[in-house]
């Protein structure tokens, strides 16, 4: 059986990343580059106004207050070509507006006073070059100014557009096929009788595929006999990655692995030393991979959150695909019962003065899934720790999106 480490660390060593194709930009978002962006102008392309104010020479101001005549009127949009400043004048100009030639600086609104007889004047010390923004100052034609790898982010997309880039290439989002297994699921939307469960692991699945930027795709519910299990296991496997969960412990309604073996998927493993999710299996299907999470809600999603996520990040191209892990401490003693796998607990968190301390989100029974809803991150207790005392700090790592926290 496979530690909890060597079972994130094999299933990384079969996952490849997915195709690449080019998009918009706005479908870009939260994707990952795959080439470097080389400037193919200045930035910006001429000199230009920071402020409303006005164009001036700076040294017809080395004393101030002086008087300026105004000759010239420029406004955002607007071209500067032939206006040159002459001594002693200055020119209206908005943000945005080229420089004309001859200014040196620019004084805004606020330090001036314009006249009635076209005079302006400048009631604050000017510096040579101040509030202009110089042809080339935030990028040189020719420069790389994002890197491959890079994930396009808000502040990408707007260098981007200011580039003229309306479409790049990145790694395609993987399409993710989810399969719920078990005779006692029915869909939601019907009240369930005796022995019956609502199929919420699909969703609770496709939820977290989406999160992590995958593209969920919901195969249905196989039945309990290996027809159903061979149609829609055949299904799931014409998708990026399949996902399944229930059917893979030792019962006799069991049939997701000996399906998938019929079907050529090649089994890496199956169990992992971990509580819970221990009877989790992973196999490849011509670079295909496929996952077998157990069928108890709260052991469906952390085995996802720790092995089936860092894949999926993978697979789209990302190079951090393990949440970084950070030290807390304990707010009370806490009982490790299964101390020979590695224990990965719901737990509360609370900052206090920059650190943070932890608390159990409740009973850790994997058919309890209140606790995964309040937890707001995960902590790794390796194998040994049968007892946790308190003020003793462990490892742990967010659930979810908690900037609350941060």
């Amino acid at each position: 059986m496979l530690s909890y480490h060597q079972a994130r660390q094999v299933i990384l060593e079969n996952i490849f990343p997915a195709s690449i194709e080019q998009v918009d930009l706005l479908e870009a978002v939260g994707r990952v580059l795959i080439d470097d962006v080389v400037a193919p102008w200045d930035m910006p392309l001429w000199d230009n106004s920071a402020m409303d104010g006005y164009a001036v020479r700076s040294d017809d101001c080395r004393e101030t207050p002086c008087q300026l005549a105004i000759d010239g009127y420029i406004p955002a949009g607007a071209h500067a070509d032939g206006i040159v400043i002459a001594p002693g004048c200055a020119v209206k100009i908005m943000t945005g507006a080229p420089v004309p030639a001859g200014a040196d600086a620019v004084v805004p609104f606020e330090e001036t006073g314009e006249s009635n007889d076209g005079q302006v004047t400048i009631q604050a010390p000017v510096r040579h070059r101040q509030h202009i923004r110089f042809r080339g100052e935030d990028v040189q034609a020719g420069q790389a100014v994002i890197s491959a790898g890079t994930i396009i982010r808000p502040a990408e997309v707007s260098m981007l557009a200011s580039l003229g880039r309306a479409r790049v290439t990145v790694y395609a989002r993987p399409v993710v096929a989810i399969l719920s297994t078990g005779d006692e699921l029915i869909e939601i939307g019907r009240t369930p009788g005796n022995g019956e469960i609502i199929n919420s692991n699909t969703l609770a699945l496709a939820a977290a595929v989406r999160e992590a930027g995958g593209i969920p795709r919901i195969v249905g519910i196989a039945r309990d006999n290996t027809e159903s299990h061979r149609e829609k296991l055949c299904e799931g496997l014409k998708t990026d990655m399949l996902v399944t969960s229930a059917g893979v412990s030792a019962g006799d309604r069991d049939l997701v692995r000996a399906t998938l073996e019929e079907l050529g998927v090649t089994q890496i493993f199956w169990k992992v030393g971990i509580k819970p999710g221990k009877p989790t299996a992973f196999g490849v299907k011509d670079g295909l991979p496929v996952f077998s999470l157990p069928g108890n809600p709260v052991s469906s999603l952390i085995t996802f959150e720790e092995f089936v996520r860092p894949a999926l990040l993978r697979m789209a191209g990302h190079r951090q695909v393990f949440r970084p892990l950070f030290k807390a401490t304990l707010r009370h003693n806490m009982n490790n019962k299964e101390s020979d796998r590695t224990v990965l607990l719901r737990i509360l968190l609370e900052r206090v003065d920059g650190e943070f301390f932890v608390s159990s989100s409740g009973k850790q029974e994997t058919g309890l899934l209140k606790t995964m809803v309040n937890a707001a991150a995960i902590a790794v207790i390796p194998p040994g720790k049968g007892f946790l005392a308190q003020g003793e700090k462990v490892d742990a790592h967010f659930f979810g999106s908690h900037l609350d926290l941060i």
